[in-house]
């Protein structure tokens, strides 16, 4: 492990009024330990996953490729103050990673064809070509299988958008064997069923108040997929021929 744990501090909250700090998970928050090499974040959407992910990284220092230049119709401004409650415990000192956000990965690979222009070798990096000139799933693929071979500390953001199941089963080969080698850790938001059947890893349920520890079989997502699969007729009722 690079990160072996992080706490939540609630008292350090500005107030519990504005998001973030008004969704319900982060009111009982405190220590999440992070004991294997791949830690998935489970859960419905808006429940604070992708949140609470955005927020450890930049307490790591890691930088976020986004376009700052976008102006939100409303501003807030405790969007981004979460990562100020939090206290980290690195394992052997503090590591490099990497953000990836499937919001925001175009920009990305834009700054990069930038950058390519006085230094094509920066290519190199990314498996050998521009990430511009290759279909979403295929220059996602190629950011992973170049960018996760290098030790570090990742952070992924619902990395399935855009990928089949056979590229997401190439994804969770990768952290599976990268985690085993013990040069990368992995912590990632995911509705991916492949993804979260990851052999080994811890999954945090995100369904539940306070954050729990789940087993694969307890997530919804298992469980709606396996009924769905079994009999998708009584899923399907009411939607036409």
């Amino acid at each position: 492990m690079h990160l072996g744990k992080i706490t939540v501090f609630p008292e350090r909250y500005p107030n519990r009024d504005h998001y973030p700090f008004n969704l319900p998970i982060f009111q009982q928050m405190g220590c999440i330990p992070f004991d294997t090499p791949v830690t998935l974040f489970v859960g419905e959407n808006g429940t604070g996953k992708s949140t609470l992910i955005r927020a450890i990284c930049q307490r790591c220092g890691i930088h976020i490729w986004q376009d700052d230049s976008k102006v939100s119709f409303q501003f807030n401004p405790y969007q981004e103050m979460l990562q100020h409650c939090l206290d980290l415990d690195w394992v052997r000192g503090r590591v490099p990673g990497s953000f990836f956000g499937a919001d925001i990965f175009k920009y990305f690979t834009q700054v990069l064809d930038e950058w390519a222009r006085s230094d094509p070798g920066q290519f190199s990096y990314f498996g050998g070509r521009s990430l511009v000139t290759l279909s979403h799933g295929q220059s996602l693929m190629s950011f992973f299988q170049s960018r996760y071979r290098v030790s570090g500390l990742y952070f992924l953001d619902e990395p399935e958008t855009a990928l089949s199941p056979n590229s997401q089963l190439e994804l969770l080969k990768l952290l599976v064997e990268m985690g085993r080698l013990g040069h990368a850790q992995f912590i990632i938001a995911s509705h991916s069923p492949i993804l979260l059947a990851c052999p080994g890893a811890s999954l945090y349920s995100f369904d539940t108040i306070p954050l729990t520890r789940v087993s694969y079989e307890e997530t919804d997502h298992y469980r709606i997929y396996q009924a769905f699969m079994r009999d998708r007729s009584d899923y399907l009722k009411g939607l036409g021929s």
